[in-house]
């Protein structure tokens, strides 16, 4: 396979557009637990089915390698240091303790996105207005301590394994007939619930040709998929790189994926999964649907966490 090339640019959206569709796919007023959003849909029978996919019990981890080293990618670099060497607390034993700290909100540790994380308009989801929600204390609304642990079916979108390609180039849009073409051909489906995952390539791409500032430039859901997936029901979306196309098609919206999917939807989101793994262990077992967990630090008041998903086939 060779990486793709010239890849179709996403259609520009003027910001009326984007306000329209944003109210077309809103669903605030749908659960009483709002600040669960669509991890409402996670009810016992739905875990029961997802725990019926395991069939041969491999387990494939998503998440990045704690990366403290400065790069276009990374420009925040996570922290970590040992703060103890045996030598604090004595007497025996001896313990060796370490610090961990990051900046997790960007492009290069797997994180959860919780509902208090994007506001649209000067609005979280379910209409509730960010500045009355959000302080320096923390979130009152949409905290990532009130999302807790998910279990749920999972669905592998490997677009450079439907193209034939080796990754989507920065830029490529996967709209709402790529998610079509993709289940198709993969033979799984998007359905009421499922957590949807977002293969481009980009790790493949980043090993193959270094790493590039994805902020700027990375492949994405074009806006006119998320109608689709939120007919469908989806309960939690992610991918490589943060689930939007970069440059944003939109005028004036620099993530529209996340304006949607989080603040409209109630969606969260999963960015900067490592899928390398998973794309592989899903090709030799023959199917792209899996049984995935996510377990967030619970963190009150807290907009999201860092978190290493893991995918069970």
């Amino acid at each position: 396979m060779t990486e793709s090339t010239d890849p179709p640019e996403a259609r520009r959206t003027s910001r009326v557009e984007f306000d329209a569709l944003f109210a077309s796919v809103r669903t605030w007023g749908r659960w009483s637990h709002a600040d669960r959003g669509a991890w409402n849909l996670a009810t016992p029978e739905r875990v029961r089915r997802a725990a019926g996919l395991v069939r041969d019990g491999t387990a494939v981890p998503l998440g990045l390698p704690w990366n403290t080293r400065p790069g276009p990618d990374n420009p925040r670099p996570a922290l970590h240091y040992m703060s103890d060497l045996g030598d604090v607390e004595p007497p025996e034993p001896a313990t060796h303790k370490d610090f961990l700290g990051a900046d997790y909100h960007g492009k290069a540790v797997t994180h959860l996105d919780a509902l208090a994380h994007v506001a649209y308009r000067g609005r979280l989801y379910d209409g509730r207005p960010a500045r009355a929600c959000v302080g320096a204390d923390g979130v009152r609304f949409g905290s990532v301590a009130a999302l807790g642990p998910l279990v749920a079916k999972g669905v592998l979108l490997d677009l450079p394994a439907v193209l034939g390609t080796d990754w989507l180039e920065p830029g490529r849009a996967v709209g709402a007939a790529d998610v079509v073409a993709a289940e198709r051909a993969l033979g799984a489906a998007v359905d009421e619930g499922c957590a949807v995952l977002l293969r481009t390539g980009r790790f493949r791409r980043r090993r193959a040709l270094g790493p590039w500032d994805v902020g700027t430039a990375s492949a994405g859901f074009a806006v006119d998929a998320m109608p689709l997936l939120g007919e469908r029901g989806i309960g939690l979306l992610g991918a490589d790189g943060d689930s939007d196309v970069r440059p944003s098609p939109v005028e004036g919206v620099h993530s529209p994926v996340h304006a949607l999917a989080v603040a409209a939807m109630g969606v969260p989101l999963l960015d900067n999964l490592d899928l390398e793994e998973l794309s592989a262990a899903c090709a030799v077992a023959g199917r792209y649907e899996f049984m995935i967990v996510v377990a967030p630090l619970v963190v009150p008041g807290g907009t999201g966490s860092p978190v290493n998903p893991v995918a069970v086939l």
